[in-house]
């Protein structure tokens, strides 16, 4: 055979070779508006993304949706038109499509946006944990599981949380959940050695404290969970709120955080001048005491800044290490949420989680309590925060 024969035959073989078929995946949500979660990560599987600023064509396909509420303003409908995706009434119906077992090879649950009533301590009960049992009700009667990502934090309860991290692992489900914040652009790009030796550490966010403090929490796990010895769980958490906030930092127990504060701001360009007290009008604060004597603080400064920063004091290194979470001019929106949707797509084809779901399990639950804190006004203690993981050596995150 000559080389002209070859290549001939070669690029024949390859023309006829099959293309490996799309990962299916099916997705429930609780609601599809423009700029909801819904828009914003199923979007991006329907047409494309551009993580690290690189465009990438979706690796899987959404062929069918359950939507717990329809919007004023719905696209779920149009969308299903155009991509050629179905809409069943129930999510047992969008993963078996129609039939009687299990026929998607994902499922995406996302369980932000809606209108969904808010507990007497503040949070707002989205039914994550509801859609997740229905989804658990069709992997127990199919006798298979399929990879599964699930959006924000597991659950407004400590316990319904538990119960669906329990569950995956009775299953082997390879699960994965959490937010766009841990895995945006870093400025400057920090990735903290992992065993390294962290001493104190604090983040900083602003917003809603039930979904904006989630962000919050994960800006900060997200860093210290990398520290020597590895994650062991949260012992206490304590939520300050008002002249409280000020009245620790500047105490002889919150002293220490002061520099990190200070630190973490000036990673952002657009912080407000001038000291928090006068600039934010209802300061909270997290305070977490982990089970190896490691503490933090998580700062929601609304009024002083509208973003993510982080501060951490490393041993033996005198001036602290820092970053701002997500791009500081954003010329393309939500640009945090392509990174996730990478991630989620890693998931669906790999199988495997690109980061620790016991991250968003600890995170879940040190929420929860926190707003327990809140509404008892004290210092609670969490044994049931027992949660060990190791971080991954290299996490992923956008670089660009």
């Amino acid at each position: 055979m000559n080389r002209r024969h070859f290549l001939a035959s070669t690029a024949g073989a390859l023309a006829a070779a099959p293309t490996p078929a799309m990962k299916t995946v099916a997705a429930i949500i609780t609601e599809y508006r423009y700029y909801s979660h819904a828009d914003v990560i199923v979007g991006r599987i329907l047409a494309g993304y551009t993580p690290n600023g690189v465009r990438v064509e979706p690796r899987t396909r959404i062929v069918s949706m359950y939507t717990d509420q329809i919007a004023a303003k719905d696209m779920s409908r149009d969308l299903a038109a155009k991509h050629g995706f179905k809409i069943y009434p129930t999510v047992a119906g969008a993963m078996t499509l129609g039939g009687a077992k299990l026929a998607v090879d994902a499922v995406l649950l996302v369980g932000e946006h809606g209108e969904y009533p808010t507990n007497e301590k503040g949070q707002k009960m989205y039914p994550r944990f509801e859609l997740y049992q229905r989804i658990i009700e069709v992997f127990r009667r199919s006798g298979r599981v399929t990879p599964l990502f699930s959006d924000k934090h597991l659950s407004y309860s400590w316990q319904k949380a538990k119960m669906m991290y329990d569950q995956a692992r009775e299953l082997k489900i390879p699960f994965m959940a959490g937010s766009s914040i841990p895995v945006t652009v870093r400025v400057p790009e920090l990735e903290i050695p992992l065993d390294t030796p962290i001493e104190r550490a604090v983040a900083v966010g602003y917003g809603d404290l039930d979904a904006y403090g989630f962000h919050t929490l994960e800006t900060l796990q997200c860093m210290v969970e990398r520290r020597a010895g590895g994650e062991k769980g949260i012992a206490a958490v304590e939520m300050l709120e008002a002249d409280a906030v000020w009245r620790w930092r500047d105490s002889s127990d919150g002293k220490w955080s002061v520099p990190l504060l200070a630190a973490a701001l000036a990673r952002n360009p657009k912080v407000k001048a001038g000291p928090p007290e006068q600039n934010v009008k209802k300061p909270a604060l997290f305070l977490l005491e982990y089970r190896d004597g490691f503490r933090s603080a998580v700062y929601m400064l609304n009024g002083q800044i509208s973003g993510w920063v982080f501060a951490a004091k490393l041993k033996d290194r005198l001036e602290p290490v820092s970053t701002n979470f997500g791009v500081l001019d954003e010329r393309r929106p939500l640009v945090h949420f392509d990174g996730l949707v990478h991630c989620i797509e890693e998931l669906f084809v790999s199988g495997r989680p690109v980061y620790p779901v016991e991250r968003t399990l600890l995170t879940t639950g040190a929420l929860a309590f926190l707003f327990e804190s809140r509404q008892q006004k004290r210092r609670i203690e969490t044994p049931e925060l027992k949660v060990s993981y190791r971080a991954p050596r290299h996490a992923y995150f956008q670089r660009s």
